[in-house]
């Protein structure tokens, strides 16, 4: 007999947001169909308090723009409070243990959020301090994975491509940046999380940039699972050919290399990894330029790009906005989407 029985709605009250792949293909529909119920309110003037009287801890140990500035506004949009908390200022860069941070912020705040990018170590900090809070921990950007924003960007492609991603093609390239040797945590969670959602993901990177390997065979498995694709070129031009969304961005050789030296004059091999008006002919005459924030002018993409017509990176950014105050919403309120 067909089962009968009710179905309970997705609740996530309480639960920590680390890795992309902590909220299932389901939860995460959840939170993007909240997220844009919350923008439309957002943009209508239209208060949603969901979080009245609650409290996010805000820990930095790297500096921030879009994401402090959307956790914190959203947090005020949702009628609660966001403390920033500077290691650098605290007795956290005294002795203060992860262990301490999750069992006192734990008790202090609602949720716990924490920006930890150190090579070898953010991640594994984050789930220790997670693993002692009684409150929930979110990832706002560790050494492995960035959720937050990856979220914002799967909102973005749903709105300009629709919300059936299957056979869409997203170009997911390195670019060349003369700055620091910037996190490898977007490509990852780019990669595992869209090749879920059925699209056809290309990653392109020079030999020594490579990823992961734990995080390449999720991307596979991803791919498998939901009849989308996964591949890997050292083509940048091949990569953008005929595709819907191309994501080119700066990341370090971490996996080849942990001396910044070396990973500069690495890089300078490849000044040619750049955005231009030409790779962007390569794609399709509809396709989308998508970018995190902060890029490189004139080194991962030139100007022309990045101001042009094609680009998304200001909604993509206000999407971090929406897709925060989802996730803190259900996981700390413990709000259903209607």
């Amino acid at each position: 007999m067909p089962d009968t029985s009710p179905i309970s709605p997705i609740s996530l009250a309480g639960r920590d947001f680390i890795s992309d792949l902590d909220f299932s293909i389901s939860e995460t529909e959840a939170v993007l169909e909240l997220a844009s119920r919350l923008k439309q309110e957002y943009r209508a003037g239209k208060p949603h308090p969901l979080l009245r009287d609650k409290t996010l801890a805000m820990l930095f140990f790297f500096t921030s723009t879009r994401t402090r500035g959307s956790f914190e506004a959203g947090m005020a949009q949702l009628g609660g409070h966001a403390a920033f908390i500077d290691s650098d200022t605290t007795q956290i860069s005294h002795g203060d243990t992860a262990k301490e941070i999750g069992q006192i912020f734990g008790r202090y705040f609602n949720a716990i959020a924490i920006r930890q990018c150190d090579w070898g170590f953010g991640n594994r900090y984050i789930n220790e301090v997670a693993q002692h809070s009684p409150a929930p921990v979110l990832n706002m950007q560790c050494d492995v994975y960035h959720p937050f924003q990856i979220l914002a960007d799967l909102l973005t492609i749903r709105e300009y491509k629709g919300k059936h991603l299957k056979g869409r093609k997203i170009a997911v390239s390195w670019a060349y940046a003369a700055s620091y040797q910037k996190p490898i945590s977007v490509p990852q969670s780019l990669i595992i999380q869209l090749a879920r959602f059925g699209m056809d993901v290309v990653l392109a990177h020079p030999p020594e940039y490579t990823l992961m390997p734990e995080i390449l065979q999720q991307a596979e498995q991803g791919a498998r699972q939901s009849g989308g694709s996964f591949r890997i070129t050292h083509d940048m031009d091949e990569a953008f050919e005929n595709a819907d969304v191309v994501y080119p961005k700066s990341w370090g050789c971490m996996l080849t290399t942990s001396d910044l030296k070396e990973s500069a004059e690495i890089g300078k091999q490849y000044t040619g990894w750049i955005c231009d008006e030409r790779r962007m002919a390569l794609a399709k005459p509809d396709a989308i330029y998508m970018h995190c924030l902060p890029a490189d002018r004139g080194l991962e993409v030139t100007d022309a790009v990045i101001d042009g017509p094609q680009s998304v990176v200001y909604e993509e950014a206000e999407n971090r906005l929406h897709v925060q105050k989802a996730v803190m919403a259900m996981t700390m309120g413990g709000v259903a989407p209607a």
